[in-house]
Formats: C-alpha cells, structure tokens, sequence
C-alpha cells in the first residue's frame, strides 16, 4: 500500500471517528491548507493550481455555511454565517482580480477561525471527561 493510499484511509477513519466538534476543525484544517495553495499559486503565477485552490476553499467555507444552525446558535451562528458569506464573496473577487494582499487576509482570518474552533473542541473534550469522571 503506498504512502498516499495509507494516509488517505488514515483520514477516513478520522472523519469517521470524529466528534462534530472536531469535523469542523479538520474542514478549517483543509481550507488554510487550501487557502494557502491559492496564495502560493497567485504568487507563483500557477493559474491551475489557484483555479483548484480556490475552488476547494469555497466548497470548503460553503460546506461549513450550510451546517450552521442558527436556530441553536443564535446571534454568534449568524454573524459566522455572515463572515462565511464574506469569505465566500472574497474568494470569488480574489480569483478574478488574482489580489495576494486580500489572499493574506482571507487566511488570517481563517487560521483565526480554525484555532478558535480548536479551542473550543478541546474545552468540549475536557469538560466531557470531567463529567464521567464526575
């Protein structure tokens, strides 16, 4: 089995064991990682790869757009839900005028995001153990 295929059905099993909580961190994951391959791309002149990138990245923000629920979530799901709508707009402006200064913005904001998220899924966990344990 080779590298490629072992690390794709590593990921697998991770998605499939993960909590919600921790399914949202891999998508942020996913889209700095994305976001980045379109800066990078944008720098490099890549049309291809910045074509695929971006793509990528607005599945990604439109994969996290749709499992907001602001019925739960109130007030801070719709103002994520309006900073997805952003980042969604940008992305498109982005590839058109091929702007490295807006990239640079687009993934702080997102790696500002993902380490929120993370935060937040290791306050779950830990408030999760000291419950049983409780």
């Amino acid at each position: 089995m080779s590298y490629a295929t072992q690390s794709s059905s590593y990921r697998e099993m991770e998605i499939q064991a993960a909590s919600p909580h921790k399914l949202v961190v891999i998508v942020f994951e996913q889209l700095v990682v994305n976001l980045e391959r379109a800066r990078i791309a944008m720098e490099r002149k890549d049309i291809e790869l910045r074509v695929v990138a971006l793509r990528r990245a607005r599945d990604l923000v439109t994969e996290l757009l749709a499992t907001i629920d602001v019925e739960k979530g109130g007030v801070l799901a719709q103002r994520l839900a309006d900073l997805y709508q952003f980042m969604l707009y940008e992305l498109v402006d982005i590839g058109q005028r091929g702007d490295v200064v807006s990239m640079r913005k687009l993934v702080s904001i997102a790696m500002q995001l993902r380490e929120g998220f993370v935060g937040a899924a290791q306050q779950l966990s830990t408030d999760k153990v000291q419950l049983k344990t409780a």
